[in-house]
């Protein structure tokens, strides 16, 4: 029998190789962690804003290429995205404090911040520079390392704004090794980083095959469900506004944006003139005929045709065979029922708006239920209305935990022109199976430990606000023996922080020294 010969692609891909290459990346993120903890908050919120510069004057060039890899979206609406992700995004949490410790007096309680460590960050092909800058800058608010794990269709975009990033933070100071991505993403690579015991917790942002394996991975986990917004008109609103609005919104980016609206639901009492106000804000209204092709070519045996996904309109009616004008943003789909009978009731991240007409208020209530139960439970919808009673009704009717009223849901349940926190990982909470209902931010990051003092009045409270932080800088030399953390290494002389030169060269430095000798110590055994 002739000998089997293992090629060297053979051997990459076994589960040890694989285990391997995961475990040198994470360790070299584990030290640089390990470093930037010691960073102060004027520091690190330097590194930061030295990010998001650089964020926001590439935005452009990453918009271009992120459609011209993938095939989604509109170029100026995601140079849109990439800029919100950037100064927007830290001015928002720019007034919390995620570095110092707090001190409660009449609480006798002091809360000490514990930083996760590495981040393992999943991101998508709809919005992948977004998604980027922004797991990167709530990483770093909260001094955290972070691994990208860009989806394969936008791999070559993502690949190169993480680099530019990583240079901008370790230029500003930041530690070698605080930002790093997977050039080649595998499913069998991505497992092992998601179950390795470096990895501190996985932000997965993406389908819903890759979350629930997110959570499958037996370490911590934050991710998202998929959206299916339903949003409803009622007949107090201002139709022309929500027109305009929804329509504004479904176009927006082609629709890629897990909040954009799914199925509008509106009375047959304004049934014609909401119809009229979109049309004139853009929308062409299918007929039965046009929706009989619409479904035929969005829905097929495998589910979702995943070729519409970010294509415009017009794009998508001259596929079906369907005449539009040139000008169409959105294509209106009438629909008599909801369910998993009417495939046009589900999640479609494209500029087809489901349109479902009802003669109650009750009737509107329940169908924006089944929306949700088909898809979304948990994600977002939207109401437009004057009455205050009516939007009470409809948000707490929906199992949603964002309900956004007036406003385009794209925008607005994202945070970004509504107050809700800015953010392209949407919590879908206990409704959508999810451990957060909330838009995730830099605060889920980090933990704290709490110093209790015993309550009675008999024990006194500490001194606790003039004690500084542990805010040391670098980490000292490796030791001779190449063994971290086994004595017999000498500190070296404190850094004068005031001098970011001095900090930079030191930390890059440390780590490249701390991390060759454990990889020599490593190869030893």
């Amino acid at each position: 029998m002739e000998p089997q010969i293992r090629t060297l692609v053979d051997i990459a891909d076994t589960p040890a190789a694989l285990a391997g290459r995961a475990d040198i990346v994470l360790e070299r993120g584990r030290w640089a962690a390990e470093i930037f903890q010691r960073f102060d908050r004027e520091l690190t919120m330097s590194i930061v804003d030295a990010v998001a510069r650089t964020a926001h004057e590439n935005a452009g060039r990453y918009a271009d290429w992120a459609v011209e890899e993938t095939g989604f979206g509109v170029a100026a609406h995601k140079k849109i995205k990439n800029e919100l992700t950037a100064y927007p995004l830290v001015d928002f949490y720019r007034d919390q404090d995620f570095i110092n410790p707090r001190v409660s007096e009449a609480q006798k309680m002091v809360e000490i911040p514990r930083p996760a460590g590495v981040i393992m960050a999943l991101t998508p092909s709809t919005n992948p520079i977004a998604t980027i800058n922004y797991k990167v800058l709530i990483a770093l608010m909260t001094r955290n390392a972070i691994v990208i794990s860009p989806h394969p269709a936008a791999r070559e975009c993502s690949v190169d704004a993480a680099r530019m990033l990583a240079q901008a933070a370790e230029d500003a100071g930041a530690p070698t090794g605080v930002i790093q991505i997977i050039e080649q993403p595998t499913i069998p690579l991505v497992e092992e980083f998601m179950r390795s015991k470096k990895t501190a917790v996985t932000l997965a942002t993406g389908g819903a095959a890759m979350v629930r394996s997110a959570y499958s991975s037996s370490n911590p986990a934050i991710g998202v469900g998929p959206g299916n917004a339903p949003v409803f008109v009622d007949d107090t609103a201002d139709l022309d506004k929500a027109a305009r609005r929804i329509i504004e919104s479904k176009s927006f980016d082609n629709s890629a944006l897990c909040t954009n609206e799914s199925v509008l639901i509106t009375f047959e009492s304004i049934d014609k003139r909401l119809c009229q106000s979109l049309r004139q804000a853009g929308a062409y209204i299918c007929d039965a005929d046009d929706v009989e092709r619409l479904r035929r070519y969005l829905f097929h045996d495998r589910g979702f045709n995943v070729e519409t996904v970010g294509r415009a309109a017009v794009w998508i009616a001259t596929e079906c065979g369907i005449r539009v004008p040139e000008n169409t943003k959105v294509l209106v789909a009438p629909i008599t029922q909801i369910g998993i009978e009417e495939p046009l009731s589900r999640e479609k991240l494209c500029p087809v708006l489901a349109y479902h007409v009802v003669r109650s208020r009750a009737q509107a209530l329940a169908q924006a239920r089944a929306v949700l139960r088909l898809a979304g439970a948990g994600h977002s919808a939207a109401i437009h209305t004057t009455d205050e009673s009516a939007a009470m009704s409809f948000a707490s009717a929906v199992e949603a935990y964002r309900v956004v009223v007036n406003v385009p849901c794209s925008q607005g349940a994202s945070g970004f022109s509504t107050a809700l926190a800015p953010t392209f990982t949407v919590g879908t909470g206990y409704f959508g199976r999810s451990s957060i209902g909330e838009n995730v931010g830099p605060q889920h990051l980090i933990h704290w430990t709490r110093l209790a003092y015993n309550s009675s009045d008999e024990e006194v409270f500490g001194n606790y606000q003039d004690i500084p932080g542990n805010f040391s800088g670098p980490l000292p030399v490796a030791p001779a023996d190449g063994v971290p953390g086994l004595s017999r290494y000498v500190p070296k002389p404190a850094i004068n922080t005031d001098s970011p030169g001095a900090l930079i060269g030191a930390s890059r430095e440390d780590l490249r020294q701390l991390i060759a000798e454990e990889l020599r110590a490593i190869l030893r055994n």
